[in-house]
């Protein structure tokens, strides 16, 4: 296939192309560099099945060439991104997939859809099923990223059903890996960081929030399996396993031998406090569940943190 990934240069969409480029297809890594850093790609540069366009994918799309697959990638997915560019990340969720579903449309090309856990808010549901509408608060700071993604999956699911474009849509769970920013402002860069630095851990109120943690290629090879099924509907990709945020610190301290022990501070507005799949469906249509433990997928991820600390 040859495929567009927007947001290519990003933590997820460098690691998609990397897994698409290992199945043989052809890539086309689309990116403002907003938030996504071609040291993401540079080991992709000489690959003959691999090129890179800088473009604000809120403007519109042209592609002289054929397209068989779009994964639109695009967006700020931290909260310290979407905090800081808040119009940015509603356009690119509105705006931005708008274009990449015109594309899909012109190209007849299938459109794979980044869509989040964030979409469930503050779940009242426990763990969250893709049947589940969510408990979101539009007009608080988290909104301008949880309303743009669920904007993405309404007018996606029109194209759908409106245009027929084919089109598939993951929710993605809380995921690391190596590629992260240090910056990001997440839990895992932000523990890793500070472990590292030997200095305690923050944690927001009294770390009793739950989160489970999907390793990297884990998720990807999700959502490719998802692109290559006929699943047209929302699916969860993420790890089941579910802990606290203190017990989550306490396993970096752990790990890295931080002596820096824990501080706390207020709770965000908004924050939710429980996140966890139910991936039954995943599992069903899939054949996909995680395979990479915490301990082995945290310990690569230290290590490129390791030789990120200086740059």
């Amino acid at each position: 296939m040859r495929v567009l990934v927007t947001g290519g240069a990003g933590f997820l969409g460098s690691h998609l192309c990397d897994r698409l480029l290992a199945e043989g297809h052809t890539v086309v890594a689309m990116d403002n560099l907003v938030t996504g850093n071609t040291d993401n790609i540079a080991h992709l540069a000489g690959n003959p099945r691999f090129s890179f366009v800088k473009h604000d994918i809120t403007n519109y799309i042209y592609l002289a060439s054929d397209l068989d697959a779009i994964l639109h990638f695009a967006s700020p997915a931290s909260p310290v991104d979407y905090l800081e560019l808040p119009i940015q990340t509603l356009k690119v969720g509105s705006l931005g997939t708008h274009n990449a579903l015109g594309v899909a449309k012109a190209k007849k090309a299938r459109l794979l859809l980044a869509s989040t856990s964030e979409v469930y808010g503050d779940p009242l549901v426990h763990p969250q099923t893709e049947e589940y509408w969510g408990n979101v608060n539009p007009i608080g700071p988290r909104g301008v990223y949880d309303e743009a993604k669920r904007f993405a999956e309404a007018i996606t699911m029109a194209y759908q059903r409106y245009h027929g474009v084919e089109t598939r849509i993951v929710r993605i769970f809380n995921t690391y890996g190596p590629r992260m920013r240090l910056n990001d402002g997440r839990v895992v860069p932000n523990f890793i960081k500070q472990a590292l630095n030997g200095e305690p851990l923050t944690v927001y109120g009294a770390g009793n929030q739950t989160r489970s943690f999907c390793y990297v290629s884990d998720l990807v090879d999700g959502i490719y399996r998802l692109l290559l099924s006929d699943e047209p509907l929302p699916t969860n990709i993420g790890n089941p396993t579910e802990m606290t945020i203190l017990q989550f610190a306490e396993r970096i301290n752990a790990l890295t031998g931080n002596p820096g022990g824990i501080i706390y501070e207020p709770l965000p507005k908004d924050d939710p406090q429980q996140r966890r799949p139910d991936i039954t469906k995943a599992r069903r249509i899939l054949g996909w569940e995680p395979q990479v433990g915490l301990d082995a997928g945290l310990e690569e991820t230290i290590r490129y943190f390791s030789t990120r600390l200086d740059k």
